[in-house]
């Protein structure tokens, strides 16, 4: 009895074995096969492969291409219109009458007195010389003064303010040629531009006043080209070419440090290519004490008219230095001959006979004068004008 029971468990427990493996292998059977995950990046190949995706051939005709971005146009600077040359003359001279005055009205008060007596006429002399008139100059104007008034008698408001102008304006000489020599030259078979050097010691406003002179004759029709032969400040070129910018006309300019001359002669010689009608050079601010700058100044010039005869040396002077500037005109006289004074920052100074002084001192007439830092401050010199300016 206890085989057969033994037998019954054996048989049992192998027909579950064989009912189990069964069943595994149809589970087996229909689970799909595992796939191997494919790596990101990575293309898929053989069995793995994706089907080819249908995507319709395209000619290079068919294919757009990217659009080009459109250029951005370089942006174009309005010029400026300078101010004309008469309209300069009549604002100026309402400035000049301001700032001028101590000396026109203080030479009329005094003359209006009605006893002139010696006291009298050395307070005269000395608003003269306080002015910077000079000496010889003021005493000529004081005895020329003594025998007009002296042969008046009487002596109205209005004949007084006569008197003075007219001896005022003898004393400045109207007789003076006062013109810009800067015609371009057309004789001969090479045409060729007006040149003009612009001279002066650091601080009188040289390059400023290089730039202003530009729109002075740029207002009166002409086409300049400018030389920045102050290469020892790089400032000074950056300045003088903007003053040049501003109006349309070219700047050539040389290496910082490098040869001024070279830099002059090369403006000139583009001038001549390019057909100005002036070549406008503004030469370093040269300290008068220094034997070897003024030196190189005379080189300069000399280098230039290689290419022909300068026709206009200006000296920038500035007004309110008074004797000290004409210390300076002498020596830049005698490096390079002047032909022309540039009187900057007049309005500032109650010192006007600085004009009949340094007219004296060089022989040389003043041609232009500055009254204010304004881009068109700047006017040819009027000797009625400054005259009546002085005395109001």
């Amino acid at each position: 009895m206890e085989y057969v029971i033994i037998a019954v468990v054996i048989a049992v427990v192998l027909i579950g074995a064989a009912t189990g493996l069964v069943v595994n292998g149809r589970r087996r059977k229909e689970l799909p096969p595992p796939s191997t995950p494919a790596r990101i990046g990575e293309p898929q190949v053989g069995e793995d492969a994706a089907p080819p995706r249908e995507a319709p051939a395209r000619t290079v005709e068919e294919v757009p291409l990217p659009e080009a971005a459109a250029p951005e146009a370089p942006a174009v600077r309005e010029l400026d219109v300078p101010e004309p040359t008469a309209g300069r003359l009549v604002r100026l001279r309402s400035r000049l009458a301001r700032s001028q005055n101590s000396m026109g009205k203080g030479l009329l008060a005094l003359l209006s007195r009605d006893h002139l007596d010696e006291d009298t006429w050395e307070e005269i002399e000395e608003v003269l010389l306080t002015a910077d008139v000079g000496v010889a100059p003021t005493q000529e104007l004081v005895e020329r003064l003594r025998a007009r008034v002296k042969v008046l008698g009487t002596r109205t408001p209005d004949e007084l303010r006569t008197l003075l102008r007219e001896e005022l304006t003898t004393l400045v000489d109207p007789s003076l040629d006062r013109t810009l020599h800067t015609a371009r030259h057309t004789d001969g078979d090479a045409p060729r531009p007006a040149v003009v050097l612009v001279v002066g010691v650091n601080g009188v406003g040289k390059t400023t006043t290089s730039g202003k002179l530009a729109r002075v004759l740029v207002a009166d029709g002409r086409t300049v080209l400018l030389g920045a032969a102050d290469t020892f400040r790089a400032a000074a070129a950056d300045q003088l070419q903007t003053w040049g910018e501003r109006v349309g006309a070219r700047t050539v300019r040389g290496p910082e440090g490098g040869d001024p001359a070279s830099v002059a002669f090369d403006a000139v010689k583009q001038g001549i290519a390019e057909g100005a009608d002036i070549v406008l050079v503004d030469t370093a601010g040269r300290l008068h004490t220094k034997t070897g700058l003024m030196d190189e100044l005379g080189k300069v010039k000399r280098v230039v008219e290689k290419h022909g005869p300068v026709d206009e040396v200006l000296l920038v002077l500035d007004a309110t230095t008074g004797q000290n500037g004409l210390v300076q005109a002498k020596v830049f006289a005698e490096v390079v001959d002047i032909t022309g004074i540039v009187l900057t920052k007049l309005d500032g100074t109650a010192k006007g006979g600085i004009v009949v002084a340094v007219q004296r001192q060089l022989g040389v007439p003043v041609k232009l004068i500055g009254l204010g830092e304004g881009a068109d401050d700047l006017a040819p010199f009027d000797p009625a004008g400054f005259v009546d300016a002085l005395i109001g």
